[in-house]
C-alpha cells in the first residue's frame, strides 16, 4: 500500500460522496493515532429512514476519536450457532463460548468512511486491480433457464466507486477481504472474528425469535432483506429494494444497526465443517472456472439478497463462504477493535 494524500486520491473520496471539506479536514487529523479527545461527540442518530437519510456517512469523532463510530461490547458467553437454522449452523463446540470485550462499529462502513481511507492512501481495491467484480440483475426467464444462479455477472469495471455522488451513507460494497482488512489496520482496528461477530448479532439474546425473519412490533421488516419472489421480484415491503443505506433499522440489543440484512459482512475466520449451499451467496459461478478459486473465508448477517423462499440467512447464527479475493455487490463489513 502506499501512503499519498495528492489530488487524485482525494479527488476520488469527492466523486465518491464525500464533501471537500470533511476530507480535508480528515486528513489533517487521522484517526486511529491513540489520540483521545478530551470528549465524545455524540453518535448521530440513527434508527429510522428520516434519520439515516439524513446522516452523511461519517460518524461522530470521526478525525479525531480512535473509537469513532464504534459501541463497547462486554466479554461474555454464548451459544455458538442454532439447533434450529441449517445444518452449517448446528453449535461449533458444546456448552458456552467464551469472547472477550471489543469496540465494534455501530454500523457497516460507509462509501464515506472508505472513499476517505482511499483518499489518504492511494489503495487501490482488489476489483480495480482485477478489472471487475461480481455484480447481482434482475434476470429474465431466459436466462433462468440457461445457466445456474443467472442473477450473477461478472461485470467489467465494477467496484467500489460505482455508486451514484451524495451516497456516503450507503456500506461499500464490491470489496474483498483484503480491501476490509486494508482499511481495518489503517485505522488500528481489525476484522471480527465469526465468533465475536455471532456474539455481537445476538446481543445477548437466545430465544427462536433469532432464527425468524426480523419484523418490527407492527409486523413490518425489521432489516434489509428481499420480500417477494426471489429473484425476480422484490416488494421492497422493508422500504428498499436493494441496498440501503446505513442506520435505517432499529439497533439491537447491543446498539448496533444492520448485523441483519443489507449486506454479508467480511469476518477474519476462513470457512470450516459443513457447508448448505443455498447459491444465493455463491458468487465464484459468476467469475467462471477460468479463475483459480481462492481460500473461502466466512461471511455473516446476510444481505438484501436473501428471501424466506429461498436463502434464508438473515440471522445471526447464519453463515457462508466466500472467496477472499472476489468482490461481490452484496458483501461489506465492519471493524473491530479488542480490549
Amino acid at each position: 500500500m502506499r501512503v499519498t494524500t495528492r489530488g487524485p486520491a482525494l479527488r476520488l473520496a469527492i466523486g465518491a460522496g464525500v464533501p471537500a471539506l470533511l476530507v480535508v479536514l480528515f486528513l489533517l487529523a487521522r484517526p486511529g493515532t491513540g489520540a483521545e479527545p478530551a470528549g465524545k461527540a455524540a453518535p448521530a442518530r440513527l434508527g429510522d429512514e428520516q434519520a439515516c437519510a439524513a446522516y452523511g456517512g461519517l460518524p461522530a469523532g470521526w478525525g479525531s476519536d480512535a473509537h469513532a463510530g464504534m459501541v463497547h461490547v462486554d466479554g461474555g458467553s454464548f451459544v455458538f450457532g442454532s439447533e434450529r437454522g441449517y445444518p452449517d449452523e448446528r453449535p461449533a463446540q458444546p456448552g458456552l463460548t467464551r469472547v472477550k470485550g471489543f469496540w465494534i462499529d455501530r454500523t457497516e462502513v460507509t462509501l464515506a468512511q472508505f472513499a476517505a481511507f482511499v483518499a489518504a492512501t492511494g489503495y487501490v481495491t482488489e476489483a480495480e486491480r482485477q478489472g471487475a467484480a461480481a455484480v447481482f440483475h434482475v434476470p429474465t426467464a431466459g436466462e433462468l433457464a440457461s445457466r445456474p444462479y443467472a442473477w450473477w455477472t461478472l461485470q467489467k469495471g465494477a467496484q467500489w466507486r460505482g455508486q451514484p455522488p451524495g451516497n456516503g451513507n450507503l456500506p461499500v460494497t464490491l470489496v474483498t477481504q483484503a480491501d476490509a482488512l486494508a482499511y481495518a489496520r489503517w485505522l488500528g482496528r481489525d476484522l471480527p472474528t465469526e465468533a465475536e461477530w455471532e456474539y455481537a448479532g445476538k446481543a445477548g439474546r437466545s430465544d427462536g425469535q433469532l432464527d425468524t425473519a426480523p419484523a418490527d412490533a407492527q409486523g413490518k421488516p425489521g432489516a434489509n432483506y428481499w420480500q417477494g419472489a426471489f429473484p425476480q421480484m422484490d416488494a421492497g415491503t422493508d422500504g428498499h429494494a436493494g441496498l440501503a443505506p446505513v442506520g435505517c433499522y432499529a439497533a439491537n440489543g447491543f446498539g448496533l444497526h444492520d448485523m441483519i440484512g443489507n449486506v454479508w459482512e467480511w469476518t477474519s475466520d476462513p470457512y470450516t465443517g459443513p457447508r448448505q449451499p443455498h447459491a444465493n451467496g455463491d458468487t465464484a459461478v459468476a467469475a467462471g472456472s477460468a479463475r483459480a478459486a481462492a481460500a473461502a473465508m466466512v461471511i455473516k448477517g446476510g444481505s438484501f439478497l436473501c428471501s424466506p423462499d429461498y436463502c434464508v440467512r438473515y440471522r445471526a447464527s447464519a453463515r457462508e463462504s466466500q472467496e477472499r479475493d472476489l468482490a461481490a455487490a452484496h458483501i461489506g463489513f465492519r471493524t473491530v477493535r479488542r480490549d
